[in-house]
This record gives C-alpha cells, structure tokens and sequence, in this order.
C-alpha cells in the first residue's frame, strides 16, 4: 500500500496573519519596549522584597528525613540561606493520587547546584507521614532533600503550596520572604517558556485572538492517560510519573485506589 502524508481535512487553526521580515520586527520591536517596562517593574519589585522585615523562627524545629528527626537548622547545610517547596500531601492516597501541582514544581527542582553556588540551599518540605513519603521520592527518582514537617508549626509546616525563604545568622533562623498560588510559577521554567510561544499554555483563561482554538481547563496538562491525552479521570496522574519504573497499568490509576 501506498501511503502519502496526513493532510488536514479542515482549515488550518488560526494564526496571527503572515508579513514581511521588516514588518515582523517592527512589531517585535514595538512588543520590547513593553518587555523591558515589564522587567524594570520586576526588577523593583525584588528590590521591595529584598526590604520586606523578618520574622524569626524556631530554628531547633525538629522535622524528619531519611535519617531520623533532625532540626530546621541543619536544612542550611552551613550555608546562609534557604529556599524551601512546601509540597502538598494527600494522607493515604497513591502515588498518582498525590497533588499535580505540586509535582510539576518538585519536577522541575531535581537540580539545585545553581541556588547552592549562590550560598542558597534547597529542600522541599511536605506534611505527608515520612513512611508515605520516602516510596513516593523512590518511585518518582527524587534526589532533593525532602522532610516531613507533620508535627511543625508554620511558617516551617502548616500550609503547603509555598515557596518560602529563609535567613541564617548562626544559630538563629528568619523568614524573609513566601508566596503561594502563581506566585510560585518562578520554580517552574515550563510556564515561562510556553508563554513565548503562539499558542501558550493553551489554558480556559488566556486572552486570545477571536478563533483561536478553544482552551482547555485550568492546568490541564498536569494529569494525563497512558496515551499522553490530558483527563483529569480516574486514569489520570501527574504527568512525569508516566515515566517512571512501575508505573503501572491504567486500570490501578486514582486518587485513592491502589498503591
């Protein structure tokens, strides 16, 4: 048999309309200025940060890693700083049952070395019992530091969803910064980069040209099926886990199924 390229059988999506090089930059160069504005208020509004007050908090705070209880302290690893993911947890519920948005974040964190160079630890902190926690890092090839903050009091447990920054002068540790909901966006790269792209993040709430093809649910692409197709069903789970060892068949999916 024969076989010839797929050629669509309807009309192409739509597209910003074709022009010459020339024409093209103009509106580049038009778009910049508004993306160097944009990057100077960004830039101000670090500096704002970098002003806000502290709070200081209970640097002996106990919280549980691999190796046992330690304390908050030691998260330093010697160095001054300290950013930390304060990762969601669903008691009792399988892998694929964990919170999508929160691994997209810890995905995209595997790799520390740059915040270490600048004297910035990292770890990812998360209310789940520590003996739910460590299959899932085996299961997902986690290597960040993880702990449980079960039994801790805010800012260093409590809710999660965050990410927040602390200070060390010695013995004494402060909170200098957190942020939650899109403000956590910065952790994750992806988000960034599709949002140079034509058609983003293909999300419900883009602002779009008329024609534009419709968008989807808020996050969708965080779960998908064994086909890659993005469902928020019981044969959904976050997307990176689709590539790990024993993963499993789709028939085990679900927030609170089989482990």
């Amino acid at each position: 048999m024969t076989t010839t390229p797929d050629r669509p059988s309807t009309a192409p999506a739509a597209r910003p309309p074709a022009v010459d090089q020339a024409t093209w930059q103009a509106a580049r160069d038009e778009l910049l200025v508004r993306e160097k504005a944009h990057t100077r208020e960004g830039d101000a509004i670090a500096a704002a940060r970098r002003r806000l007050p502290v709070v200081e908090v209970d640097a002996n705070t106990p919280v549980v890693g691999p190796d046992g209880p330690v304390p908050f302290l030691s998260l330093f690893e010697g160095r001054e700083e300290l950013l930390v993911y304060q990762h969601m947890w669903h008691d009792g519920a399988p892998h694929q049952g964990q919170c999508e948005g929160c691994t997209v974040t810890a995905w995209h964190l595997r790799d520390a070395v740059y915040l270490e160079a600048r004297g910035v630890s990292f770890a990812i902190l998360t209310t789940g019992p520590w003996d739910e926690v460590a299959p899932f890092l085996a299961f997902m090839g986690y290597h960040q530091p993880w702990y449980s903050v079960r039994d801790a009091a805010p800012p260093v447990g409590g809710d999660m969803g965050y990410v927040s920054c602390f200070l060390r002068e010695g013995d004494r540790v402060f909170l200098t910064y957190s942020t939650t909901g899109r403000g956590t966006e910065a952790a994750s790269s992806s988000f960034a980069l599709l949002d140079m792209t034509v058609r983003g993040r293909g999300e419900a709430w883009q602002d779009v040209p008329d024609g534009w093809p419709e968008g989807r649910g808020p996050c969708w692409y965080w779960r998908a099926d064994a086909d890659g197709n993005p469902t928020w069903g019981p044969t959904g789970r976050p997307a990176p886990q689709w590539t790990r060892p024993g993963a499993g068949p789709v028939e085990t999916l679900g927030r609170t199924g089989h482990h």
